[in-house]
């Protein structure tokens, strides 16, 4: 476990709403019951079914089977538009005022839509946590906290039903399938979740355990990075070891591709851009005194500059074919895209750093410059809408609960939900009153 930050001993969270503090024990619960059922991209039925069960029970009008197991929630406001009556304060007892008003006054009108996206999938790691909420589905565990991004949407969705007064525009809650791969975003786009009524901003949260307890990253323009991906297999020529005249060494051609490729970020890609390009398999060979005829090898393209898409896939098959010409061999490459980049709308990453200095206090506060070459499919979404996705701090190394994302102890603070919650409501509030 590494942990290169305080423990978050000075977290103050009097500036959640009360009406939300006391839903942090729901939270919890709905957390940890998807934990123990953890489950694998497209496959998310157990999720998608309590998620429409608890959506039913609050009223809340919902489409289910989108993109296989995505689920989109509407939630329309009805703020009033009276202007004798005070707006009520985000301690209040809302819901009370709005039964008070509703019969004598009309809402708003507006057509202005914001969607809030979660994700529920799961990855295929064995968990090793011995708690009482441990993974019941062998193989299969909540290791990056999309058990955490679920709950924290289905705690928004039932306050925003409960205290509809409080906005005037309508919601989309997002409910997307198979983020970690292949993923759900661009099906479900396709599928017309932003459509119907159309969405005009879109903002989503991920739990992040490089960050302490209430921390909020979160910056305008790049986030996290594009990722594409390749597999290529050498072809040389095999034989003795002792011979190595007769062959064509698949090893010696891919261990001079291997460090071939370094130079792409280190000498082709402008310094001012980040750019990683990383070899994570490679497999060849039987035996120590046979030379191996074959080698293939699985890499993995990170970036953030929207412009050089397109310039990893030419200049890798260029490095490739070249060395592979000179030593006698062949090979056969496959190079595709997986996710662009993470870029969020200025307006809107303002939005939500303004509310983010509102809700939470404390010893790193807010980071504006937080980036990582993680990737996240939550960029198909805001290529098609502004938007904003963020960080929210929940690594307590006091509680050991600061391993990182896909690791089998993997854990986080569930204090951070209750958190989440209380920052997608105000952007919520905030949205509909700036627009």
């Amino acid at each position: 476990m590494v942990s290169t930050f305080p423990n978050p001993s000075s977290v103050d969270l009097s500036r959640i709403r009360l009406a939300i503090r006391s839903l942090q024990p729901q939270l919890v619960e709905w957390r940890r019951r998807l934990h123990q059922q953890p489950e694998l991209g497209f496959q998310e039925k157990l999720t998608a079914e309590f998620v429409s069960q608890k959506l039913q029970e609050w009223g809340i009008e919902h489409q289910t089977g989108i993109a296989h197991t995505g689920i989109v929630a509407t939630i329309k406001g009805n703020k009033l538009s009276t202007p004798h009556s005070p707006l009520p304060t985000p301690h209040s007892p809302l819901s009370t005022q709005h039964s008070a008003l509703s019969t004598h006054h009309s809402p708003l009108s507006t057509d202005k839509v914001l969607a809030i996206r979660a994700d529920m999938d799961a990855l295929p790691i064995q968990e090793l946590n011995e708690v009482p909420y441990k993974s019941q589905h062998n193989g299969v565990m909540h290791a990056c906290g999309h058990d955490g991004h679920t709950a924290i949407a289905l705690g928004t969705a039932y306050y925003l039903q409960q205290h509809r007064q409080d906005f005037s525009g309508t919601v989309k809650i997002i409910f997307q399938p198979a983020e970690e791969s292949p993923g759900g975003a661009k099906p479900m786009i396709e599928a017309g979740v932003l459509k119907n009524p159309d969405v005009d901003a879109i903002i989503g949260l991920h739990l992040w355990n490089n960050l302490p307890l209430g921390t909020v990253g979160v910056r305008a323009g790049a986030l996290m990075a594009a990722v594409e991906c390749f597999n290529c297999t050498i072809l040389g020529k095999g034989g003795h070891g002792a011979l190595p005249h007769q062959t064509v060494d698949s090893v010696v051609v891919a261990a001079q591709i291997v460090n071939a490729l370094q130079t792409i970020v280190a000498r082709n890609v402008n310094p001012i851009d980040s750019a990683v390009v990383t070899v994570g398999e490679l497999h060849a060979g039987t035996k120590r005194n046979v030379i191996a005829d074959t080698a293939r090898m699985s890499a993995t393209v990170r970036y953030f500059n929207p412009s050089l898409k397109g310039f990893f896939n030419q200049r890798v098959e260029q490095i490739i074919a070249g060395i592979c010409q000179s030593y006698g061999a062949s090979y056969d490459l496959d190079y595709w895209s997986l996710y662009p980049p993470v870029i969020n709308d200025i307006k809107m990453a303002e939005l939500v750093r303004s509310i983010a200095e509102e809700v939470v206090e404390t010893s790193m506060g807010i980071v504006p410059e937080c980036q990582t070459m993680a990737a996240e499919d939550m960029s198909f979404f805001l290529q098609e809408v502004p938007g904003c996705y963020f960080f929210l701090g929940s690594a307590n190394p006091a509680k050991d609960l600061a391993y990182p994302h896909h690791h089998p102890r993997f854990d986080f603070d569930e204090t951070a939900l209750a958190m989440g919650v209380e920052i997608f409501v105000r952007c919520v509030e905030k949205y509909f009153l700036s627009t």
